[in-house]
């Protein structure tokens, strides 16, 4: 009896830790980032994200650099041909010393004969909070010179994984002598729990 005593007693007491356990406030995974917001539908998690992705053409360290081009492309009016390697930061705010909560890393080209499209392989990883060592992956025409551009979500990592959706992009500032500019993203993805 003092055996099965003890036993209902060891069983209380895990049950009460456990109890208690889960009965504590758990911390908002988006108590400390500003940029981000995740609900759970129940069988999706719907994130939407707001950054600013920073393009630097010029100077003595620029963060997009042309890698090809074809040989019409300086007489093209839209560049057709050109391939750019990027490796961007993205930042809570427009201005550039903003906290960056992430890199934009890849490739995007003009497009576009007749009119300026860039054809955009790019991968956006991200450094802050629980979205640090999460990605996602647009694949996507963006027409830059449009005031919002909408563009494809096809896959991701970390908390993006099996990510779809979609980003606009707005242009918030830039430089035509150099080519150096910086966009505005609303990002909107899906993904399962």
């Amino acid at each position: 009896m003092a055996r099965l005593d003890s036993l209902s007693v060891s069983i209380f007491l895990v049950l009460a830790i456990i109890t208690g356990a889960a009965a504590q406030p758990q911390p908002q995974p988006n108590d400390q980032v500003t940029w981000a917001k995740r609900v759970e539908t129940g069988t999706e998690v719907i994130t939407t994200l707001q950054f600013y992705f920073h393009d630097k053409v010029s100077g003595q360290n620029p963060t997009a650099t042309r890698i090809a081009q074809a040989p019409q492309t300086n007489n093209s009016s839209t560049l057709f041909g050109m391939l750019m390697m990027i490796d961007d930061a993205l930042t809570v705010g427009p201005d550039p010393s903003s906290k960056t909560v992430g890199r934009a890393r890849g490739l995007y080209g003009s497009a576009g004969q007749t009119d300026f499209g860039l054809i955009m392989v790019l991968n956006y990883g991200f450094t802050d909070g629980i979205y640090d060592g999460s990605s996602f992956s647009l694949l996507s025409i963006n027409p830059a010179t449009q005031p919002v551009r909408e563009m494809a979500i096809v896959g991701g990592t970390g908390l993006f994984r099996l990510a779809r959706g979609y980003a606009l992009a707005h242009t918030f500032w830039f430089d035509a002598a150099t080519g150096d500019a910086i966009v505005g993203y609303n990002v909107t993805i899906a993904t399962y729990i």
